[in-house]
């Protein structure tokens, strides 16, 4: 029979307690220095290119881009280019002055080319037509007023011929 009384103990650890951790801005961290994105292609294969979707419409002036993709319907002035391809589904009205041009689709205006005209068998050329070189694939069209660029103005200018004589005179070979 033990009449002790139970003792009480206070606890009094001589540890400091612990303080909370400082907030940390998830922006500050900075994530591994490896490239998740491809490097940028030269500008000679790629360069500024612009895609018109498929049931998209664009309207106004277009300058300085190297490749217009037409898939949709684009009204408007093209200068400063370098490439235009026109899909089956695409539609271009306005005026371009361009070096390439691909059609498989609808081109209504006025179109200079100045090196290769290319028109696949699903194009349709509609209006005023200069070009350096043609090429037509079996079904393709062109309808209205169409010429030859003057080997001056369609070739680089290392090859051109002097302004006066181009397109107006052949060689023979014995030149």
């Amino acid at each position: 029979m033990n009449d002790a009384k139970p003792s009480t103990v206070t606890l009094r650890p001589d540890l400091p307690r612990r303080l909370p951790d400082p907030p940390v801005a998830t922006t500050t961290m900075r994530r591994p220095t490896t490239p998740t994105a491809p490097p940028p292609k030269p500008e000679s294969s790629e360069g500024k290119r612009l895609i018109v979707g498929r049931d998209i419409s664009l309207t106004g002036e277009i300058t300085a881009c190297d490749v217009l993709v037409v898939e949709g319907k684009v009204e408007a002035s093209l200068a400063d280019s370098r490439m235009v391809e026109i899909a089956d589904s695409g539609i271009f009205k306005g005026k371009a002055e361009i070096d390439n041009a691909e059609i498989a689709g609808r081109y209504e205006g006025e179109l200079t080319v100045r090196d290769r005209l290319f028109v696949r068998a699903t194009g349709k050329v509609v209006g005023s037509v200069r070009y350096g070189r043609l090429e037509i694939e079996c079904g393709g069209e062109i309808i209205g007023d169409v010429q030859v660029l003057p080997r001056a103005q369609s070739a680089p200018l290392s090859d051109a011929a002097p302004p006066a004589e181009a397109g107006l005179m052949t060689r023979s070979m014995a030149d």
